[in-house]
């Protein structure tokens, strides 16, 4: 199904549309998720896909270090907008890791790479076995990190999963016109332990 698809088109002439680029994608008729954090301005990239498909699941890789305000944040938008929520947990509890291992550990340290793989990559790999989308959907922005200021709105996974970022050029003004023009609620007090700085790449956009 992938192989004959002009994803150089489709970013030429639907790069820049994003609820255009969201109706393409969903028109494709694939198995389809979004991935969530519920980070600031998340309710625009579920609210545009679910606008496009109502019933489409929406993964949240919950590490359990998410503020109280996140949690909140998550339980409005998913109500509001009726979200078909899948949460993945990490194998072991927060609680149980910092029993064994200690608090997270600091971006230089070598356990690092090993605590994201726990908390986040390995819980996203298990949704991808569990609900084998063909397109995923991402709030992505290129602003957020050298990474990500590279990327094409639609490109192709290795492994054949084509990956949307339709918000990839939209700034943090347009994400709030729109949030206001759709009465959607916003979290500003949110953290994710795999970063520690705002423009650090998390692993999981280099790992798919």
């Amino acid at each position: 199904m992938n192989t004959d698809l002009d994803l150089q088109h489709v970013n030429a002439e639907l790069g820049r549309n994003a609820q255009g680029l969201v109706d393409w994608a969903i028109g494709l008729g694939q198995p389809a998720i979004v991935t969530t954090n519920f980070r600031p301005f998340e309710a625009v990239i579920l609210h545009m896909v679910t606008r496009a498909k109502p019933d489409v699941p929406v993964i949240w890789m919950d590490n359990g270090y998410n503020t109280e305000a996140t949690y909140r944040f998550a339980d409005e938008v998913t109500k509001q907008l009726g979200l078909n929520l899948h949460i993945y947990l990490p194998r072991r509890s927060r609680a149980h890791r910092e029993a064994v291992d200690g608090p997270t550990p600091a971006l230089d340290d070598p356990r690092h790479a090993a605590f994201t793989q726990e908390v986040k990559l390995e819980p996203f790999a298990r949704a991808l076995r569990e609900t084998a989308p063909k397109v995923w959907f991402t709030a992505l922005r290129a602003t957020d990190t050298a990474v990500r200021a590279q990327m094409d709105p639609v490109s192709l996974n290795p492994d054949g999963l084509i990956k949307l970022a339709p918000l990839l050029h939209w700034s943090s003004k347009d994400l709030y016109e729109y949030c206001e023009a759709h009465g959607l609620p916003n979290n500003f007090d949110y953290v994710d332990p795999t970063k520690g700085e705002d423009n650090r790449e998390c692993g999981l956009h280099l790992a798919h």
